[in-house]
């Protein structure tokens, strides 16, 4: 497996942007066999597939019966992508070549996640949950996180724990926790109230972790991707204010290549206006 330490990057460079679109947000992006898949609010081709070298479009798919998105993530072991829609309270399940399927989550879906043996995490905001399903929606499991963590937007599994971004606005705590494998405990956490200090966070987004588990978070209104250490320990501001046009709302980090993809979107009249992918060497 290839490995390589985050602590030694300096501030992310911008190598790529992918097409801007006015009125079509930026719901998901993730790469799979080699190509990037990037997910747009629009009635149909609502998912772009664009070449990981060449950024050119290859094709786009179609997800059936959808009403709305707000996040996508891949798995190379089934070949295919998940996307959640909160608004029918489903996922989506979409092949490379286009065929979908979809389960319902009986709660909210909100980010999500793979993890080691090939099963989908969801992250289930207005309940407090993680529930995980098989690639074909079967329920797994469901853990219950703790009274503190409120509304958590994405969860990635590591080794044993699971580190979960949590907070909107409004929230008492905006911060990134690292749970215990059974989902009752904090073994650490950073951020507090929320603030724009480098130890406070203004919505905690979205997550992506490398392979030594370094942790880069997309702090949503302080428009910045921070970098934090497999403890939570901050380490650097990886994506700066100025090379964003608007706010990080999602993040995927390829390993192999070590880019960045920054979903940067545009809030507009208290909705999502337009959208786009900024591309960082990190």
């Amino acid at each position: 497996m290839l490995r390589w330490t985050c602590c030694l990057c300096t501030e992310g460079q911008v190598v790529h942007t992918l097409p801007e679109l006015e009125g079509r947000p930026v719901a998901g992006i993730t790469s799979l066999a080699g190509e990037i898949y990037l997910l747009r609010e629009k009635e149909r081709d609502q998912v772009e597939v664009y070449d990981v070298i060449s950024y050119r479009l290859q094709r786009c798919l179609t997800v059936p019966d959808a009403e709305g998105f707000v996040d996508m993530t891949s798995c190379e072991h089934y070949h295919c992508v998940y996307i959640s829609d909160p608004c029918i309270e489903c996922i989506h399940r979409l092949g490379v070549q286009g065929a979908a399927t979809r389960w319902p989550v009986n709660d909210e879906p909100w980010g999500l996640s793979v993890n080691a043996a090939h099963s989908l995490l969801v992250a289930c905001h207005l309940v407090r949950k993680i529930k995980e399903f098989s690639s074909h929606g079967n329920l797994l499991r469901e853990l219950t996180l703790p009274r503190d963590v409120t509304n958590p937007l994405h969860s990635i599994q590591l080794t044993t724990e699971f580190v979960v971004c949590h907070g909107f606005v409004a929230d008492a705590l905006n911060r990134v926790c690292m749970i215990s494998a059974d989902g009752r405990h904090i073994v650490h956490s950073h951020g507090g109230q929320p603030g724009s200090d480098t130890d406070q966070y203004d919505v905690p987004r979205h997550l992506a972790v490398d392979n030594n588990e370094f942790v880069f978070v997309a702090d949503l209104n302080n428009r910045r991707v921070t970098l934090l250490s497999p403890t939570l320990q901050y380490v650097r501001q990886v994506v700066s204010s100025d090379k964003l046009k608007w706010d990080p709302e999602r993040l995927y980090l390829d390993v192999q290549r070590r880019r960045l993809y920054v979903a940067d979107n545009e809030w507009k009249g208290g909705k999502l206006t337009s959208g786009r992918v900024v591309v960082f060497s990190v």
